[in-house]
């Protein structure tokens, strides 16, 4: 065997390096091979070939044979062609089977049988060579220097050569097949590693996303609100210091509004929907929300208490982004947040009037129904949102009764 046929070692393309067939790509895991292997690698292939042929030439010319010509040059092919049995492992068999008719040669078939069983995926063709070569090594050379009953024997040596020749065939298998399980666990072992990656950047993104809906559901929630009352607080303040100073609260919640519609921009691009992971605001919370709203708003009807904390959660902030769009965009509009349950369904239809005074200059991101939509994407919900007849806005939230 060569450095190559190692256990765990793939086969050497021309050029001294490891081909995609048994070889490792730089980017996969290396396999853990033991110290014996290890050191058998280091062996240059060039001193494994000369060894063989060495071995070869004193297997065949050691016993006493007459010095015939067939007899030198068959026996020379066979040896010799093992420098080429990685390349051509069919071939330098076939040169070996003169040899072994002709003389008592054992290591270059058996090399040669090895390296074919080792390199070829072909049973049939193993099967036979292995019955090849016991056929050779058996049949009496020539015929008619054997008597009948030592042409008998023949048949016995047969069967104990093919035994014999399976094991090389068996071995060389085994090395292949054990090469193929190698380099299988390295692909394994990198595709777990390119796995992990995924899942952890799909984590990040996820978290991202999420981070970004809370920042605009309750920071913008709250800031927003900040400015819509310090811009009154600037209109009803009588003393010059106090308009100055609501002045002052406004343009910077104004900046910090938009500031914030740039971070969450930011995180949006490089997250991605995902599933809730921290639920906070239930139903319960909703009679608050409306109160401190800065709208004028009602909150009607109900939905029972056990529906579930993914949907409570939804309608919740449904209904916050409403109310803080109705407050931004329609100053002085009334509201009405009702809550509705029918064919299977439930949620919640928020409605604004038209507006009664001029708007303020607020920044908006567009992030906030789109908050809302990929929240509805992960309850199968419907979410749609338009403008009414009398001019002001509508939010409804429809989702399916298998959700409560």
């Amino acid at each position: 065997m060569t450095d190559e046929e190692a256990p765990g070692a793939g086969p050497r393309q021309p050029g001294g390096e490891s081909g995609p067939a048994g070889g490792h790509r730089p980017d996969a895991p290396a396999p853990r091979t033991g110290p014996w292997t290890r050191r058998w690698r280091r062996v240059p292939p060039a001193g494994v070939d000369a060894a063989l042929v060495l071995l070869a030439f004193v297997d065949a010319y050691v016993p006493p044979f007459d010095l015939t010509a067939g007899n030198i040059l068959s026996t020379a092919a066979a040896c010799g062609a093992l420098v080429l049995r990685r390349r051509f492992p069919l071939v330098v068999f076939l040169a070996s089977l003169p040899a072994a008719l002709l003389l008592d040669v054992v290591v270059a078939p058996i090399a040669a049988l090895f390296t074919l069983a080792d390199r070829s995926r072909d049973r049939r063709v193993m099967a036979a060579c292995a019955f090849l070569f016991a056929a050779v090594s058996a049949v009496p050379w020539p015929l008619s220097a054997y008597t009948p009953d030592e042409q008998t024997w023949a048949l016995v040596d047969f069967v104990y050569l093919l035994a014999s020749a399976a094991a090389p065939v068996l071995l060389g298998q085994l090395v292949q097949a054990r090469r193929d399980l190698s380099r299988q666990l390295a692909e394994t072992e990198q595709a777990r590693e390119h796995e992990r990656a995924l899942h952890a950047q799909a984590a990040v993104a996820r978290e991202r996303a999420q981070l970004a809906r809370e920042m605009h559901d309750v920071v913008s929630h709250q800031v927003s609100l900040i400015a819509v009352r310090s811009a009154a607080l600037q209109v009803a303040a009588h003393e010059a210091e106090a308009r100055e100073a609501a002045g002052t609260i406004r343009a910077l919640s104004v900046d910090t509004l938009d500031e914030l519609r740039h971070m969450v921009t930011l995180l949006r691009a490089s997250g991605g929907s995902g599933s809730e992971l921290t639920p906070q605001p239930r139903l319960a919370d909703l009679r608050r929300l409306v109160e401190t709203s800065g709208v004028e708003a009602e909150l009607t009807g109900c939905l029972p208490p056990e529906i579930g904390t993914p949907a409570q959660r939804t309608v919740y902030r449904t209904v916050q982004e409403a109310l803080t769009n109705a407050r931004k965009h329609a100053p002085g509009a009334r509201a009405t947040v009702e809550l509705w349950r029918a064919e299977g369904r439930f949620g919640v239809t928020v409605v604004n009037t038209p507006p009664t005074r001029p708007g303020l200059p607020l920044p908006g991101s567009q992030q906030g129904l789109l908050g809302l939509r990929e929240r509805a994407e992960l309850l199968d919900a419907e979410l749609t949102t338009g403008p009414t007849p009398e001019g002001g806005f509508r939010v409804r939230l429809s989702i399916p009764e298998r959700h409560g």
